[in-house]
């Protein structure tokens, strides 16, 4: 099933097709099961307040804001969709003052951007790990041109994807929370209770969807590793399989005949790819990956995304009324 999501960058943007109102109310409790409370929101706030910017771009298809969190003293991180297109780019501090910035590098993948500015500017810390669910979640950003606003919630959930159908690039291995979340909050830190952003701002589903309050944001590993090749080589290295999967619907399983009603059905092997290689076929259906079961596309994704290129991944499938189980050698997805 696909679900009607908004990403939460460019607010304001002449012409953006992804503007929506407002993701609702927090409905999370006053203390966070992880640790931490309401009334720890003011400090989170201050702290990283001179780290959070709003990032401003003017392009061919008008002008649009999001939001950027310092990722050292003169870089600053974003969402790829929010300077996707963009001739110009500043970023304006909490003081109010501007810079003008320049794209170091971009990943649409994992919806990632590195911007450089020439001053140095208050790096935040980012957390190593993933936060428990249930723990404080505090989104800084800049929703709408309201700049360095501030709303609360709760991790209300881990390895979350969003659904793409396998028609775009999914992002997948989300944190999902339900502080509030809008349109140009996108590239905005999500912060935990001990003031490191646990993750970057990238969506949300809206009201229309008959969503209540929730949101996604990029966890702060992905973050720092994709960062880090951004910064290093310019380019993210993904590991690939060589496959187009659809999702697997009633229809489907009985036109072919298949004994099982979710998982992900290959459509298409390319040939010499890594799937072709290891004898996966179009029509099979997977349904575990990395011992995990597949109820969609994204859950195909998100193991290969746990992988690296070279790694083995597990697949079982099934084909011709049979279960048989397979191993991929992943490969290095070409640019």
């Amino acid at each position: 099933m696909l679900v009607a999501v908004a990403a939460a960058g460019c607010g304001g943007s002449e012409g953006d097709e992804q503007r929506s109102d407002g993701a609702g109310e927090p409905r999370s409790a006053a203390r966070a099961a992880g640790g931490g409370t309401l009334a720890a929101v003011p400090e989170i706030y201050r702290k990283l307040e001179p780290s959070v910017v709003a990032v401003e771009v003017r392009g061919a298809q008008g002008s649009g804001e999001g939001s950027g969190v310092v990722y050292k003293a003169r870089q600053i991180v974003t969402n790829h969709h929010v300077i996707a297109g963009a001739a110009e780019i500043d970023v304006a501090l909490a003081s109010g003052e501007r810079l003008d910035a320049r794209l170091v590098a971009s990943d649409p993948r994992t919806d990632l951007a590195l911007l450089s500015v020439e001053r140095d500017l208050p790096p935040a810390t980012f957390a190593r790990s993933v936060p428990p669910v249930g723990s404080l979640a505090v989104a800084i950003g800049n929703p709408l041109g309201f700049s360095g606003s501030v709303t609360a919630g709760i991790v209300s959930g881990v390895d979350r994807a969003i659904p793409s159908g396998g028609l775009t690039p999914a992002l997948v291995n989300l944190l999902q929370t339900d502080a509030p979340i809008s349109p140009g909050n996108s590239g905005g830190a999500l912060v935990g209770a001990d003031g490191r952003v646990i993750g970057i701002n990238v969506a949300h589903i809206p009201p229309a969807a008959r969503a209540v309050a929730i949101g996604f944001a990029i966890p702060a590993p992905t973050v720092i590793d994709v960062v880090g090749q951004l910064a290093d080589d310019g380019r993210v290295e993904h590991p690939f399989l060589g496959v187009q999967l659809r999702p697997l619907t009633p229809d489907i399983a009985e036109q072919l005949g298949v004994p099982v009603d979710e998982g992900a059905i290959i459509a298409l092997v390319e040939d010499n790819g890594p799937a072709d290689a290891a004898g996966l076929r179009p029509g099979d259906v997977i349904v575990e990956a990395a011992g995990r079961a597949v109820s969609s596309v994204e859950d195909v994704l998100s193991a290969l995304r746990r992988s690296e290129p070279g790694d083995e991944l597990k697949l079982t499938i099934v084909r011709d009324d049979g279960r048989r189980t397979i191993n991929v050698e992943t490969g290095r997805r070409p640019n």
